[in-house]
């Protein structure tokens, strides 16, 4: 049994899963490749579900990066990481809701065609995160946030190309605006889910550590 009368138990750090760190290497990698290739497709098809498709690849990759430094880590600075992950998942549900909007604005119709091929290259990469990813969703929060972000990129993959159909049936932009806006309010629940598990972890965190402090105190006032 763990001595947590010193609040040890509050600040040990986990063991690090091989696989898991593997795994989000692969992760990083593929996302990294994949940003700059939605990046360069989306503006040639002035397609603002691809731009905001390309810009969740940078923020994953970001994310794999976090998740692969705080992984050794003691589980309270893996839980204030997701926070301030689950605020920037947030901060790109707004930003892809007003390009969505900007882009309505000046009646913007993408090139559905390479939305197609793109999308279909990015749902691909993103199943295959998906599927290494899977065994890990019910972790902290931290791995959580990790498997929220690549579960509605496939998601995201699925709407773009839906997207693509309707504009080249249509000959309209409207198709797309709603898939990125979509996008954006998917991007805003997953924000909400980690950022409520992280606070929830914060604070059991701060419990644990005053609790284990108390016995401490009581005998520095005896004496």
């Amino acid at each position: 049994m763990s001595d947590c009368c010193s609040g040890v138990c509050s600040v040990e750090k986990p063991p690090v899963d091989p696989k898991y760190r593997r795994v989000l290497w692969i992760a990083l990698i593929i996302n990294a490749a994949m940003f700059a290739v939605e990046l360069g497709g989306g503006w040639r098809a002035g397609s603002v579900s691809l731009l905001a498709d390309a810009v969740d690849f940078l923020g994953d990759a970001a994310n794999y990066g976090l998740s692969l430094f705080v992984l050794a880590l003691a589980p309270v600075w893996r839980s204030r990481t997701a926070l301030i992950k689950g605020l920037t998942m947030g901060g790109y549900g707004i930003f892809v809701l007003g390009t969505a909007a900007w882009n309505l604005t000046n009646g913007i119709i993408p090139e559905h065609t390479t939305m197609g091929m793109i999308g279909s290259l990015a749902l691909l990469a993103n199943l295959l995160v998906a599927a290494l990813l899977f065994a890990f969703r019910n972790g902290d929060a931290n791995m959580r946030s990790v498997w929220l972000c690549t579960r509605n990129d496939v998601i995201g993959n699925i709407a773009v190309l839906i997207a693509a159909f309707g504009v080249f049936g249509t000959g309209a932009g409207w198709p797309d605006i709603i898939v990125a806006a979509t996008m954006g309010v998917l991007g805003l629940t997953a924000a909400r889910s980690v950022i409520v598990q992280a606070r929830k972890e914060l604070h059991t965190a701060d419990t644990q550590a005053s609790a284990s402090r108390k016995p401490v105190t009581v005998e520095l006032k005896r004496r």
